[in-house]
């Protein structure tokens, strides 16, 4: 029979989501007929008495199991030799403060499965927590402004139980008619127009979000052609935009004059233009004061991000002058509040690890526990028997050590 361990999460900062919750741990060892441990916590957002009130077995050791599931980067020190790991190794794009993780797992001949490298053949990711980054990012961004203008006043996602105590929340308040600018396409885009929905705040189009003037909150979604254009001609191709970024420009000079708040919610590169330049917010017509950086690229799409921010102090204030940090919520156009946030789903932690559970049983459990061999797995294996996967040889100057 096959054992699957649950772990315990030890990176700094703590994080307390789960891969399964415990009722999807009952599910799925009833339905692929394995065993599941449970290393105690007590951290985790479903306590051990929640996991073995489920037919949980919690235990303090893990070197029984054959898959062991995580959430972030496992410590060197807890890496058990030979085992078959899933979590986000933060290793694919050569990050230097992982090299000695990756070492390790080569030296333990793991088989490490990222979740980040998890595709379907079109090679859209599979695994991901991008979504509930975009509900908790906008509600942030919400409450930044209401907080900065003390027009309403909302609770922070991490003090509600769960994203419907977090929703009913705006049964009670009144928006005004701001215009808010989302940016992005992906999953952490849909999180930011789900909260949209979420708060009664209506879609526009964009030429009428720069145009028209409302009694009510819009919200209008910049991404493709809306937001980017040729140099050279004007036009946007999907594939050429991609192929050739430095090629295009970035339109939201556009949207500052007329956007209350940002929230951003797009892939950046260094190739690809910024939504704005730091000198922008110097200029009269920049209107956009307070925005929700939730991709969170440090000096990136968002030039005055300047670091990642902490779920307990969320929120820094940019001097439009001298454009140094200074403190959010002053009630003046003469700071742009940045809320920049860089683990925003371990603000809802139990609907996250749910939403993240059911794509992880649906289309990686089933191709590891019921198929022999899988190109999802395969594509997403980055070592195993203490050598790359030939997709992943590119990291040999990363991985091996001299």
């Amino acid at each position: 029979m096959v054992t699957i361990g649950l772990i315990r999460e030890e990176k700094v900062p703590k994080d307390v989501r789960v891969a399964l919750t415990p009722e999807q741990c009952k599910m799925v060892q009833e339905k692929y007929g394995v065993r599941i441990l449970v290393e105690s916590s007590p951290d985790r957002c479903f306590a051990d008495t929640l996991y073995e009130d489920a037919g949980m077995e919690v235990v303090k050791d893990l070197s029984p199991c054959d898959i062991i599931l995580g959430i972030k980067e496992v410590p060197i020190d807890k890496l058990i030799a030979g085992k078959t790991y899933l979590f986000f190794s933060h290793t694919k794009k050569k990050q230097p403060y992982n090299q000695k993780l990756m070492h390790a797992l080569i030296a333990k001949k793991v088989r490490m499965i990222d979740y980040e490298a998890l595709t379907h053949s079109d090679g859209q990711r599979i695994l991901g927590f991008g979504f509930f980054a975009g509900i908790v990012g906008a509600h942030n961004g919400l409450l930044t402004y209401g907080k900065k203008y003390d027009l309403y006043s909302l609770k922070p996602a991490h003090e509600c139980s769960d994203l419907n105590e977090l929703t009913n929340q705006y049964q009670h308040i009144h928006i005004p008619p701001i215009k808010i600018a989302v940016t992005g396409s992906g999953r952490v885009a849909s999180g930011i127009v789900d909260m949209m929905d979420r708060a009664d705040i209506e879609y526009v189009e964009p030429e009428d979000f720069l145009n028209s003037r409302f009694d009510y909150p819009v919200y209008t979604h910049l991404k493709g052609s809306s937001l980017y254009r040729r140099k050279d001609n004007g036009t946007y191709l999907r594939n050429d935009f991609h192929e050739n970024p430095t090629d295009y420009e970035c339109l939201f000079e556009n949207y500052f004059p007329v956007a209350d708040i940002l929230m951003n919610g797009i892939y950046w590169d260094t190739n690809i233009a910024r939504l704005f330049e730091k000198a922008d917010i110097q200029k009269e017509n920049f209107n956009t004061n307070v925005v929700a950086d939730i991709t969170c690229d440090v000096d990136g799409s968002v030039p005055i991000n300047i670091g990642a921010s902490s779920i307990a102090i969320p929120v820094y204030g940019i001097d439009k002058k001298n454009l140094n940090k200074t403190q959010p919520y002053q009630n003046t156009t003469s700071v742009v509040d940045v809320m920049a946030v860089d683990n925003l789903p371990n603000e809802l932690p139990k609907d996250a690890s749910f939403h993240f559970g059911q794509h992880l049983e649906k289309f990686v459990l089933s191709e590891l526990l019921l198929k022999e061999h899988s190109d999802i797995l395969d594509r997403a294996t980055i070592c195993q028997n203490g050598k790359l996967t030939p997709p992943f040889e590119y990291l040999s100057d990363y991985a091996y050590p001299l």
